[in-house]
């Protein structure tokens, strides 16, 4: 039977679909294959293949039949590549035959030597075959060649235990790396059901109705009870609930939910009942976000995995050579046999993804996404970040913060007059002026005419007499001239405002900081030791202002900077030594996030910065990126750790075995125990977390 290839869609826009292939190396080809087929139809636009990731990325025009033509590429491909069920790896081969082989040195054990060499070489064909590709496909000579000739000569002294337990302790190692490969496919599987196939939507009339999840749209009233998953991103309108975060977050204790607060998709309900507004459904919630990036997520992309491989290599021939001399001087096969086993990098390329795995989930955990190993890589090496302000530093939004009224004007009478003259007008400054007077329960009076001039400000006729409201060239030019000699002391930004004959005042507005913006740069300037920069299409003034209250340096700060010239500085700080994580969220910062070594965007940023970038704060919390980088450099000092585990040993082995010999069985333990040691302490990390939560339980 022909089982079809399976595939599901990551990320989707009427343009663009990302398409998650969770094939494994087999099915390459095929990968390669449906790529080529794709390309050949006329309607679609670039087709790329990203095998490292696993995933298709296509782009089409709106409402295209995308699904029904993969469908059909899929089916010919299945019908010409049927897909053979993978193999079962298991330990429990290699432990019969080393059952076997200790069965022969017992009194009476003769007559097991035939069965535990039948069971050495069925355990060697694997890696005689992947020793024969690397000979005679990729014409080089591979680790699986060293170790195929160090089982051949122990096999041929008759020693079958050595053997059995060389090949029994390599599929313990690989065992334990493929254990927290799937540990962490489970996890994200759970996180996928947890999502949950339901949603009771509360209609504007009538009681609430049961909806595929999916179906959820952003603006709908979810109701969930006691016992259920909320299905969506939201913020809670009614009701008062305990809810169960540890499934995303690792909470152990559940989080009391009232009305204000935000709540998650794939979090579990324990009591009380709650109306939540939905804000992310479907792909876009953070649960569903989690799930697709650390699916997609490359471990095996680092700086430090491809050097292992590559030094793997270069050591082949010198170890070959030296294990040659050492025989012929020796005339001991066994000391030859004890070389060959003995490498410096099969510890490191096992411990390496564990380590990296291990850490892209303890992000994951802390709503910090990272698309690869690699990414933590380099962010444990970054030494300058270069951060946006609008919207990143700052909150994004236009906000009034000072009032400054003159003569007899009281702040709130000013406030009412300009809201007045503002209202129903689309420019930022006029929503947050009229939103300040609302906050502040107001009324608003209507306007009589009004004629709104782009870049200067609003003349609107109000009780009987003209309302001026704008900048202070355009009350300059309606004749106020001897009022507006004094400016709000200590303010980036204002309007004037004047009633009548009467000038009554400034409202002071700007784009606020972030709560969390200056403790984030104090720590990376102070703590940290990095350097710190700003960029912003502002005016120079209201960029140093900003600087100046978070402690950057002015000679850090570029103004009036297109996307050209952001992504310019990013390039020249890269060409002169530094690395260098970049952090936006809009459009005109894609480019720049695009050259920085890391790029880092938030979850509310627009899609393409989303998209470009290498982390994504889910929270929308700046002071995660304090976390993710703690966390990036404590596997950084992990790896050094694996390193000294791994090289420390086997050195001292390679010159025992060199110089005086040493028994293969020996040198067997050293090498992979070293390798094993190496990957549980990848792991410390995952396991100190999990000890901590079930002791909080």
């Amino acid at each position: 039977m022909i089982t079809p290839l399976p595939y599901f869609p990551i990320h989707q826009t009427p343009y663009r679909s990302r398409l998650r292939l969770p094939w494994g190396p087999a099915q390459q080809p095929q990968a390669v294959q449906l790529q080529t087929q794709l390309q050949a139809l006329p309607e679609l636009g670039s087709v790329r293949l990203n095998w490292a990731a696993r995933s298709l990325i296509i782009h089409h025009p709106p409402q295209y039949p995308l699904l029904p033509q993969l469908e059909a590429a899929l089916s010919q491909l299945t019908a010409t590549h049927p897909e053979s069920p993978p193999e079962e790896e298991s330990l429990l081969m290699p432990v019969v035959a080393v059952a076997l082989a200790a069965a022969v040195r017992l009194p009476q054990g003769a007559w097991v030597r035939p069965l535990a060499f039948l069971a050495l070489v069925r355990l060697a064909l694997p890696i005689a075959q992947r020793a024969w590709h690397s000979l005679w496909t990729e014409r080089r000579l591979s680790i699986d060649a060293l170790d195929l000739l160090a089982l051949t000569l122990s096999g041929v002294q008759g020693k079958l235990l050595t053997p059995a337990l060389v090949i029994f302790l390599h599929a313990l190692g690989d065992d334990i790396r493929d254990r927290t490969a799937r540990a962490t496919e489970g996890k994200t599987l759970s996180l996928m059901d947890a999502l949950g196939r339901w949603a009771w939507v509360k209609p504007e009339t009538g009681e609430p109705v049961q909806v595929p999840s999916d179906r959820v749209v952003v603006g709908d009233t979810v109701v969930v009870y006691p016992g259920e998953q909320i299905p969506v991103d939201g913020t809670v309108l009614q009701g008062e609930a305990w809810v169960d975060q540890q499934s995303l977050t690792g909470e152990s204790l559940p989080v009391a939910k009232k009305t204000g607060d935000r709540a998650w998709a794939s979090t579990l309900v324990r009591s009380g009942q709650i109306y939540l507004r939905a804000e992310r459904v479907g792909d876009q919630t953070r649960a569903a976000a989690s799930i697709a990036l650390l699916s997609q997520a490359p471990v095996h992309d680092t700086r430090m995995a491809n050097y292992a491989e590559k030094l793997a290599d270069r050591l082949i021939g010198p170890a070959l050579l030296l294990a040659v001399v050492v025989g012929l001087a020796t005339g001991d096969p066994s000391r030859a046999a004890a070389i060959l086993t003995l490498d410096f990098v099969t510890g490191i390329r096992v411990s390496i993804p564990t380590a990296f795995l291990s850490a892209l989930n303890h992000t994951t955990r802390h709503g910090v996404l990272v698309r690869s190993g690699r990414t933590l890589e380099q962010l444990a090496e970054v030494d300058t970040v270069v951060f946006d302000k609008t919207g990143t530093l700052t909150q994004g939004s236009i906000a009034v913060t000072g009032l400054y009224p003159q003569g007899g004007c009281t702040p709130e009478r000013l406030l009412q007059l300009a809201a007045t003259a503002e209202q129903r007008l689309t420019h930022p400054v006029a929503e947050a002026i009229v939103k300040a007077a609302r906050s502040q329960g107001l009324t608003i009076p209507p306007r009589g005419a009004w004629n709104y001039q782009v870049g200067l400000g609003v003349e609107a006729e109000v009780e009987g007499k003209r309302l001026f409201v704008g900048s202070r060239r355009f009350l300059l030019n309606s004749g106020f001239e001897e009022a507006l000699s004094q400016a709000p002391d200590g303010e980036e930004s204002w309007i004037d405002v004047a009633w009548g004959e009467e000038y009554l005042g400034a409202i002071a507005y700007s784009d606020p900081l972030r709560p969390e913006s200056a403790t984030l740069i104090t720590t990376l300037q102070q703590d940290y030791g990095l350097g710190v920069y700003l960029l912003t299409g502002d005016r120079p003034h209201q960029a140093h202002q900003v600087a100046a209250r978070l402690g950057i340096p002015t000679a850090h700060v570029y103004a009036e900077a297109f996307p050209e010239q952001k992504a310019k500085v990013v390039r020249d700080l890269h060409r002169s030594g530094h690395t260098v994580a970049f952090v936006g969220d809009g459009l005109n910062d894609s480019v720049a996030l695009a050259y920085a070594d890391v790029s880092i965007s938030f979850a509310g940023g627009t899609d393409i910065a989303r998209e470009t970038a290498d982390v994504v704060l889910m929270n929308d919390q700046l002071l995660d990126i304090l976390e993710v980088m703690a966390i990036a450099r404590e596997t950084r000092h992990l790896i050094d750790q694996n390193s000294t585990l791994v090289v420390a040993p086997n050195l001292i082995a390679l010159g025992l075995a060199a110089s005086f010999g040493l028994n293969p069985l020996l040198a067997t333990l050293i090498h992979n125990g070293s390798a094993i040691l190496a990957a549980m302490n990848s792991l410390r990390p995952l396991l100190q977390h999990q000890l901590t939560q079930r002791w909080s339980d």
